[in-house]
């Protein structure tokens, strides 16, 4: 096993994974920035290692910095969470270059799914189901582009192939609008991922959002642990997240489980991953993967009993997969909302002090978070402060353990979505099971 990590991340995910390491026996490295200094997993560390001042880039997004305070620790491997530097390719590769192992997949399996369409091209060679589209860049004419756009059919939208999180992306529902929003997105995506090469797909109207966790190892073994829906979103940001999907057959489950699973062994992929689909008429298209641990990991845990950090751990230690897909077994509903630093009506975020902080509790009831009493959000990260998670035998016990457990949360001194969260779960829709990806903001005029 892997003697000492260093956690190359902050807030909730950092603390999930010093936990996992903890009851593994693995020495856990906390690095943080100027204004994480009273983090919680920085506390509880065995080491800890200031990388800069509070701004992501001149800290956690800083390379050298992070390489140097395994160096100085006698770390063995690094562990980046997700989000920062969790999919850059160019961060992993250095990593294994200094001598340290990077938990994760290889830096060329990252480039080779972070770009969309060389993802979109290795899911077609194996049988995976992708949305129409324009088959690669669009460096066409705009003639020529305009009669590929006829032929997928309006609306299409144009995405970046380097995007991720709802950025880099334009639906264009006329050949009026196509050229301008091509330019507009290219600039966009230039500015965001420096990569202004962009790609057209077929828009679909009412998808839902459907995912696939995978465990690797890179040895030839892989296993999925069912599908979560991730429909509940704003703005192509996930709100709520649960599994399993409402209204997914077991069968249609295996097959598109076996199809991500294939893929995986067929690029040698390494460690956890989810594949990203959209589903709409029982038909799965494929639209991104993700290498790194998901923040809505814990709802697969709970279904499963299968603890995804420490698997990644053991696989980093060149562990063979000590699960095989028969001992996979779903049991029950499991239900997260995200719970935010940010306004409920105006998704302003909040920083400042919590003065009063009360965890809820009870039978099938998970709180996953960093904050506490006296801790101070600051202004410089992600809004997410914390995640909520509700396990039943059925989705109407999880539902209603959610309920219960949003009006037991108590985090004063700062503005949260947690009313937000209780709208969605007294939603007669949502609780149907029968939202797509854009009823929150049609509904809730979001």
């Amino acid at each position: 096993m892997l003697d000492k990590v260093v956690i190359a991340n902050r807030g909730e995910i950092a603390l999930r994974i010093l936990r996992a390491c903890k009851e593994l026996g693995i020495k856990t490295v906390a690095v943080h920035s100027t204004a994480d200094r009273e983090l919680k997993h920085v506390l509880l560390a065995d080491e800890t290692v200031c990388i800069g001042p509070a701004q992501s880039i001149k800290s956690y997004l800083n390379i050298p910095a992070l390489i140097s305070a395994a160096e100085i620790t006698g770390a063995v491997a690094i562990h980046p969470g997700y989000g920062f530097l969790s999919e850059n390719a160019d961060f992993a590769e250095q990593v294994e270059r200094s001598g340290f192992i990077f938990i994760g997949p290889k830096a060329e399996t990252i480039r080779l799914m972070g770009n969309k369409l060389s993802a979109i091209n290795i899911m077609k060679k194996v049988g995976i189901p992708t949305v129409p589209g324009s088959d690669g860049p669009l460096v066409e004419t705009i003639d020529k582009i305009r009669m590929i756009a006829n032929h997928i059919g309006y609306p299409v939208i144009i995405k970046s192939s380097s995007g991720g999180g709802g950025r880099g992306m334009r639906v264009v529902r006329s050949e009026q609008e196509l050229e301008q929003s091509i330019n507009m997105t290219k600039v966009e995506a230039k500015a965001i991922f420096n990569n202004d090469t962009v790609y057209m797909e077929k828009y679909l109207e009412s998808p839902r959002h459907i995912e696939i966790q995978i465990l690797a190892d890179g040895q030839n073994n892989a296993i999925y642990l069912a599908e979560r829906d991730c429909s509940i979103q704003r703005r192509h940001q996930k709100v709520v997240e649960e599994a399993p999907a409402p209204n997914i057959s077991p069968k249609l489950r295996n097959y598109i489980g076996e199809l991500c699973v294939n893929a995986c062994i067929k690029i040698g992929y390494r460690g956890v991953g989810t594949f990203e689909f959209l589903y709409e008429n029982d038909k799965f298209y494929f639209i991104e993967m993700n290498t790194r641990i998901q923040v809505e990991h814990t709802v697969t845990e709970m279904i499963t009993g299968i603890e995804l950090i420490k698997e990644q751990l053991c696989i980093a230690a060149g562990r063979p997969l000590s699960i095989k897909q028969e001992d996979i077994i779903v049991r029950g509903h499991s239900i997260e909302c995200r719970i935010n630093a940010e306004d409920s009506h105006t998704f302003i975020p909040s920083s400042g002090k919590i003065t009063r902080f009360h965890a809820p509790g009870g039978f099938g009831v998970r709180w996953e978070s960093h904050i506490y009493a006296g801790y101070s959000v600051p202004p410089y990260y992600d809004s997410m402060i914390g995640k909520l998670i509700t396990y039943g035998e059925n989705r109407n016990v999880a539902i209603a353990r959610m309920q219960n457990a949003l009006g037991e949360l108590i985090i004063d001194g700062i503005k949260t979505n947690i009313e937000l969260q209780i709208k969605i779960m007294y939603d007669t829709t949502f609780q149907l099971g029968s939202t797509d990806i854009n009823y929150l903001e049609k509904i809730f005029s979001l």
